[in-house]
């Protein structure tokens, strides 16, 4: 049995953390890009199928690529983090199972299924996208995720061969507080919540 993390730990990653829209000028080393990962993989999805696929995009020229398809309002701050995480979903995601889930051959569930090959990877790609944020808060760094894009678009410039398809960014780096905006008000337990 687990025990709850300290106090200070459960502020890093939720009631301190922040939507950061602006970032000071300090790369990221691949280890931790990697480290970054390495901590994501091991988060929960359906039949452990992980339809997330991740492209780490911190060189000039992708960022340019990448700034071209944002909405206007999200560019300066992709241009200012060091590093921007495209967050995909592998259309053929269920072809891997047999090697992911082992414990019976889950492939066929959704093999014939387009629509629940569409939800599936959704759901759980986005839950991959929300364990990358806690991930990288949990290794001290600021998260700015977004979703104003031109996802065809997009899917042309990163993923033409047609088999992967961006779901959300998420900028990444060491926040720069001067940039924050003041903090939005969050739904109490009784207006969100039932307990049945």
């Amino acid at each position: 049995m687990m025990s709850p993390l300290a106090l200070d730990a459960q502020k890093q990653l939720f009631q301190d953390a922040r939507t950061h829209h602006g970032f000071l000028p300090e790369a990221l080393p691949d280890n931790t890009i990697q480290s970054l990962y390495e901590l994501t993989r091991w988060a929960p999805t359906a039949f452990n199928a992980a339809p997330a696929r991740f492209v780490f995009v911190q060189s000039a020229a992708a960022k340019e690529s990448l700034c071209s398809v944002l909405s206007p309002g999200n560019v300066a701050q992709t241009q200012a983090a060091p590093l921007t995480v495209i967050v995909a979903i592998d259309r053929h995601f269920y072809d891997r199972l047999p090697e992911l889930f082992p414990a019976f051959d889950a492939r066929p569930i959704y093999a014939n299924n387009p629509a629940l090959v569409e939800r599936a990877g959704l759901q759980n790609a986005s839950m991959q996208a929300a364990y990358l944020i806690m991930a990288a808060r949990n290794l001290g760094l600021d998260c700015g995720p977004m979703t104003g894009f031109d996802v065809s678009r997009l899917d042309a410039l990163f993923f033409p061969a047609g088999d992967w398809t961006a779901n959300i960014l998420i900028n990444i780096g060491h926040g720069d507080s001067r940039a924050l905006h003041p903090r939005g008000p969050r739904l109490p337990f009784a207006d969100a919540c039932r307990i049945l």
